[in-house]
């Protein structure tokens, strides 16, 4: 395969390519794949962990339909789609996936363990329920860790891909403050914030397991966390696909969401006219993005609130 095209966007390398060498691409390098939607992406410019998340991911996919359209209309520039139901389905589609402790699941709660493997098990995956773990509630240690997110962590600091594809690091500018990299793409140099989260029982059970996927649906802001923690604690180097209400909307747990309508970018109106109270609040936060890719494009946003040098 030749090397995959980026774009970036927001300081978040985005893949630019077709959704069948995505899933590849993730599952020849091992780490962890983002699918960040609109309301989610709005904060990297105030949540330093999340930031830290997205900016850090072997692969992001341009999953939301309004960032794709406001990055056409504003920048004037294109960027391949591929939603992350797509991206899930193209996934499981692999039939080696279907051996027994292949995959792994981390979900919300029980009914989305019950629903997924009834699912799954239809589809002829050998799976069982000690191939799921349902995850805790991380929101207290992700309130805790906002408080020391900006503390220094021995030897690492927040640098984003340079727009070769290579890791920033690489030049060894590590240290404080803001510059700009190779085509004037803003690289931020900050104390590495941790990743927000800590799951030592999880890491225990995939070091004894060693699945080759881990697919994480927990939700959008906290599943980014979990994969980069995942990535620097485990031993060996997995695929973890974060992908969101993908895997509910195939199995039921959610409503499913046609193709006609991913294609064409109506999931979350979809989404919205069946619980138009619910997912209004969890909307409004994305009319935030054309303002940010209007002002800053390519480049990471300043986190809000920080002192400039």
């Amino acid at each position: 395969m030749a090397s995959p095209d980026w774009q970036r966007i927001l300081g978040v390398r985005f893949f630019d390519g077709a959704a069948p060498d995505a899933v590849d691409y993730i599952t020849r390098v091992g780490g962890y794949t983002v699918v960040p939607a609109a309301p989610a992406l709005v904060k990297i410019e105030n949540d330093p962990a999340y930031r830290r998340a997205l900016v850090e991911a072997d692969l992001a996919i341009a999953d939301s339909g309004f960032m794709v359209l406001l990055w056409r209309l504003l920048q004037r520039r294109t960027i391949a789609r591929i939603s992350g139901l797509k991206y899930l389905r193209i996934l499981l589609a692999d039939t080696r996936l279907r051996e027994r402790g292949s995959i792994f699941l981390v979900l919300p709660h029980q009914s989305s363990l019950e629903k997924a493997l009834v699912w799954l098990r239809h589809e002829g995956f050998e799976i069982a329920s000690d191939d799921c773990y349902i995850a805790p509630n991380y929101q207290r240690s992700e309130i805790r860790d906002q408080t020391s997110a900006a503390s220094p962590r021995a030897g690492a600091a927040l640098l984003p891909f340079s727009p070769s594809g290579r890791d920033a690091r690489a030049s060894g500018s590590e240290g404080e403050g803001v510059g700009f990299g190779e085509g004037r793409v803003r690289v931020e140099k900050t104390p590495t914030p941790s990743p927000g989260i800590e799951d030592p029982k999880l890491v225990s059970i995939l070091e004894s397991r060693k699945p080759k996927h881990i697919i994480v649906g927990i939700g959008g802001g906290t599943q980014e966390k979990l994969g980069l923690y995942l990535r620097e604690h485990l031993s060996y180097r997995p695929a973890i696909h974060c992908i969101g209400a993908a895997l509910a909307f195939l199995t039921g747990d959610q409503s499913p969401i046609p193709m006609w309508a991913d294609r064409m970018y109506l999931g979350w109106f979809l989404r919205l006219a069946r619980a138009p109270h619910h997912y209004a609040r969890r909307f409004a936060p994305a009319f935030r993005l054309p303002g940010m890719i209007w002002r800053y494009g390519s480049e990471l946003p300043e986190v809000r609130g920080q002192n400039k040098m």
